[in-house]
């Protein structure tokens, strides 16, 4: 059995739940195990694992994860001492017993007193037997020579395997339309792509492969079902679907969440759980410009009072931090700044006159802006008689020492400070660490932002090449 890293973190506490209704009592023997030992009830959801419970062996060898409300369902796990452990299914019925050992945890396992439980550990023996069949057949599979006679029947094999897990997942559904393991199986069924028909010229589409699995990725998911939360399943398909089958831009985000969010309006964990999801995907993204995914989800879920869960200063954080952001998305024409060159001359961001405007935010002890100044100084040299600027202001409240480092780079563009923070830029252009880069077009609309100065280059190539 494999290890298991029990995550003891409440960042999803809120989230998670506890139904408020009679109590459980899942009472466990572990042959092998030691008086005194402690053991862990913990459950899946989304990406993480939960410690829910702990039970100590007593001297019978016996322990019992009890308490007054039941859990809310999905697949949970009891974890030994030496961090072994086996699921089990939490469904309606909570009170039943288990008995195993630690030589073989799943084929030895008896279950009284849970249907959903009897079930369920037929199949995991039943996979654990399939398991031991096409192992050796993979390592041999691995080991033979590309052009090996034997490569294809030994293939064939491990197909015929396969095939036989599905139908016993196939066969079940069949036979128990209303377990929640069907609808595990459901979630973890892969979407077969039929042949592309042909087009009007008599071409195959290129696309159809793609464009129908992301169509039917979701055809097995019950949005209906917030046990899904709690199973290894369901954010791992959520995840890849997003990461690698949407188009990783805002506009496409946006429309995948706001779609699959409607589509668990009818579950409020389900709901929740998806629009915390989006937030916190949008919130992290390194992609630049997704952070107009995450005002959309501000505005659209939290701002309107739909994240019922969230707290009143929880919500403020979020509104304050969305109001930020707005003004700075792609697009947008920033929030202007006045500030001061050296000899106190004032210099206004959106009066720069430039086909291209890079505004440079730097400190003179920052050790990431000691190595991007150069870089940018040559980048500007290279590819000012191409309409570009630079306003390169500084955060020094030091007037000598922004000047010596004026003189020491040998600066050769539009060098502003504002010492007493007069023009909020800090505030307005979200500076929370420097070096700090936006570029805007000749119409002051900001078409990048926070890149690295040595990425300037290849933008610029390509934003020159477009224009052409």
């Amino acid at each position: 059995m494999k290890n298991l890293i029990l995550f003891l973190s409440l960042v999803l506490s809120s989230i998670i739940g506890v139904s408020q209704n009679s109590g459980y009592s899942i009472k466990v023997k572990v042959k092998g195990l030691t008086i005194g030992n402690e053991c862990y009830l913990g459950n899946y959801f989304g990406d993480k694992q939960y410690v829910r419970d702990t039970a100590i062996v007593d001297s019978r060898g016996m322990l019992e994860f009890k308490g007054d409300e039941k859990f809310e369902g999905g697949i949970y796990f009891v974890v030994l001492p030496d961090r072994k452990y086996f699921e089990i299914l939490m469904g309606e019925n909570q009170v039943f017993s288990l008995e195993t050992d630690t030589i073989d945890l799943i084929n030895n396992m008896r279950v009284r007193g849970s249907e959903d439980n009897l079930m369920f550990y037929e199949y995991l023996k039943f996979i654990d037997g399939m398991h031991k069949q096409i192992s050796p057949l993979s390592e041999r599979l691995a080991e033979m020579e590309e052009d090996s006679p034997e490569k294809e029947a030994l293939k064939e094999e491990i197909k015929n395997i396969n095939l036989k897990v599905e139908e016993y997942k196939i066969n079940f559904i069949e036979r128990h339309p209303e377990k929640f393991l069907s609808k595990v199986f459901l979630a973890s069924k892969e979407i077969t792509i039929p042949d592309a028909p042909l087009l009007e010229d008599g071409s195959v589409d290129s696309l159809f492969a793609y464009k129908y699995y992301k169509s039917n990725y979701f055809r097995y998911i019950d949005f209906t079902d917030d046990r899904l939360l709690r199973t290894p399943v369901f954010y791992n398909k959520l995840n890849n679907y997003i990461t690698n089958l949407v188009l990783q831009i805002p506009d496409s985000v946006i429309k995948e969440a706001d779609a699959l969010i409607a589509m668990a309006n009818d579950n409020r964990e389900m709901f929740k759980y998806l629009v915390w999801f989006f937030t916190n995907f949008s919130e992290r993204s390194n992609i630049m410009g997704m952070d107009a995914a995450f005002v959309h989800m501000a505005e659209t879920y939290y701002m309107t009072n739909r994240a019922f869960w969230v707290s009143p200063e929880q919500l403020q954080k979020i509104t304050e931090r969305a109001a930020k952001l707005k003004p700075l998305l792609l697009g947008k024409v920033p929030p202007n700044v006045t500030v001061m060159d050296s000899i106190g001359r004032r210099f206004s961001l959106l009066d720069v006159r430039a086909d291209y405007t890079i505004l440079y935010i730097w400190s003179t002890d920052c050790g990431h802006c000691k190595r991007m100044t150069p870089i940018l100084k040559e980048f500007y040299l290279e590819n000012r008689d191409k309409g570009i600027e630079v306003f390169a202001l500084c955060t020094e409240t030091d007037i000598d020492e922004w000047k010596a480092k004026v003189i020491e780079y040998n600066a050769p563009w539009i060098n502003v400070w504002d010492p007493f923070n007069m023009s909020e830029f800090r505030d307005k252009y979200d500076v929370y660490s420097t070096p700090v880069i936006y570029l805007l077009d000749k119409d002051k609309k900001i078409i990048a932002k926070r890149i690295d100065a040595s990425q300037l280059k290849d933008f610029f190539d390509k934003l020159l090449k477009d224009h052409e």
